[in-house]
């Protein structure tokens, strides 16, 4: 009987019924990396260049990604030639470039490159704008990480510009509809529903259910953090429940002191105007307590002035 050939198994790079050790993948990504700048250099005065090169461009920045000494020797041959802007119209070449500037800390020169590419993936464009300044925040604050309320303020500060994102940044936010009848039914039903009830919701205002289940979460935690409103006073003040306020005159040096019948109340040498105004219950004053020598740091301050 005859033999039967192994089956051939794997993707490209693979022999028959074997896996390509790194080494022989290290051997084709160097035959690749020549073949490459070989065809830079024959190809530097065409305007534009041959597609086989921008692909093979491309697939050299997505195999090294991870390889820091031969992106940067790809990158600085296509950031010295005249085909440069053809090249950032690849997502994963402008990835590449924006990996080796952030490397050598030159952030502003990232952000610059991303408002000038031609790449079409927008959003990647913004993840990578994010990227840069999530970077740039972490050195700055020298921590290895950003918490996620960290990073939304960063990306609050920093937004990315009109050429990337030219109808802004999508909003999380509700319209204000959906907001009053959320506020509504948290403050008149209940503000913990249960899955039942967060499904209905969800289903009356086109929402999911995860997102009314946040809302209200984030409702009950507002109310914890705000503090309880003070109760005003219902009755007056007593009759004898008064304040003394001082307020300098005009002139320098010169104070007139009153009690509660407007007669002047003479402290030491020097006099104060005092105004009488009603107070909480327990500190009343007479006219004859103002006649006593103030003690303790407004004594202080009467021997300053």
């Amino acid at each position: 009987m005859r033999a039967q050939a192994p089956e051939a198994r794997g993707g490209p790079g693979q022999c028959r019924g074997f896996a390509v050790s790194p080494a022989a993948k290290g051997f084709q990504q160097d035959m690749k990396m020549k073949r490459f700048m070989a065809m830079l250099n024959t190809n530097k005065s065409e305007d534009p260049p041959p597609a086989e090169l921008l692909d093979l461009a491309a697939q050299l920045c997505q195999a090294h990604q991870s390889s820091s000494p031969s992106l940067e020797k790809l990158v600085r041959a296509m950031m010295g030639c005249r085909h440069e802007m053809y090249f950032l119209t690849n997502i994963h070449v402008v990835r590449a470039f924006v990996s080796v500037y952030l490397r050598q800390g030159h952030h502003d020169t990232a952000c610059r490159l991303l408002e000038n590419c031609k790449a079409e993936e927008k959003e990647q464009l913004v993840q990578l704008w994010h990227e840069i300044h999530y970077q740039k925040a972490m050195e700055k604050q020298q921590v290895d990480f950003l918490t996620p309320l960290q990073k939304f303020r960063c990306r609050k500060r920093n937004p990315p510009p009109l050429s990337l994102c030219p109808g802004g940044l999508k909003t999380r936010s509700y319209s204000d509809d959906v907001r009053r009848q959320l506020r509504s039914f948290a403050t008149g039903v209940t503000a913990n529903p249960d899955r039942k009830q967060r499904e209905e919701l969800a289903k009356d205002m086109n929402l999911q259910p995860a997102q009314v289940y946040n809302w209200f979460a984030n409702y009950r935690r507002r109310q914890k953090a705000c503090p309880a409103p003070v109760e005003q006073l219902s009755g007056p003040c007593p009759s004898g429940a008064l304040t003394c306020y001082l307020r300098e005159e005009q002139g320098e040096g010169s104070y007139t002191p009153q009690a509660a019948d407007g007669s002047c109340v003479g402290i030491g040498s020097e006099q104060l105007e005092i105004t009488l105004r009603p107070c909480d219950p327990g500190w009343e004053l007479s006219a004859a307590d103002l006649d006593k020598p103030p003690e303790g740091t407004y004594l202080k301050m009467l021997e300053s002035r």
